[in-house]
């Protein structure tokens, strides 16, 4: 599958749940340790906000505290609809795939960035889907594209503490319990 059409699916899949967030979930809890929804949804639409400027060549100093605290205001379905929709426009600018990205970590290729970021919507998407209550199911392409990328990249996540350690599972598990277990959780996990 064509990597800017992961990552479209990504955005929409992460989208379509926060759409199902009801009103009393927001303070529930998710798999990420000290996260509730809101925080936790407030982290994935930061992040879009962060990737228009980034992705157009700005540097981390130039953007500065701009997307730092809340996100969601007092419409976070809005919030995350508006910041996905800006993130698929600047992702899919023409020639942005052959840029270099500005990240905190180092200048980094535009399309390994894309890779970081499906991954934000996919695992924080499973994240938002359990802890709601929504059928946790991920787009398989997606999951594929991402549990490929990852293989090459999980020591590195584990050695920087940007990942929990490896849950482990039955050899018969699904490509995507596999993924969400090399992020470090577990996918049995219930609020």
């Amino acid at each position: 599958m064509d990597l800017l059409e992961t990552y479209r699916r990504s955005l929409v899949e992460f989208t379509d749940r926060v759409e199902q967030v009801g009103a009393g979930q927001w303070s529930a809890p998710t798999p990420c340790p000290d996260w509730d929804v809101r925080t936790l949804v407030n982290h994935v639409v930061g992040e879009d906000r962060w990737s228009v400027p980034l992705f157009a060549g700005r540097t981390i100093a130039e953007v500065g505290d701009r997307y730092d605290g809340d996100q969601l205001g007092t419409d976070p379905v809005e919030a995350a609809r508006d910041a996905a929709a800006q993130a698929e426009l600047a992702a899919t600018h023409p020639g942005v795939l052959e840029r270099t990205v500005h990240l905190s970590a180092g200048d980094t290729p535009a399309e390994e960035y894309l890779h970081q970021l499906i991954a934000e919507h996919l695992v924080h998407g499973w994240d938002l889907a359990v802890a709601i209550g929504a059928d946790p199911r991920l787009d398989a392409d997606a999951v594929a594209e991402c549990a490929r990328w990852f293989a090459r990249r999980v020591g590195d996540y584990q050695q920087f503490g940007l990942t929990r350690p490896e849950v482990g599972l039955p050899t018969a598990a699904d490509e995507q319990d596999r993924l969400i277990a090399a992020f470090g959780r577990d996918p049995e996990w219930t609020p």
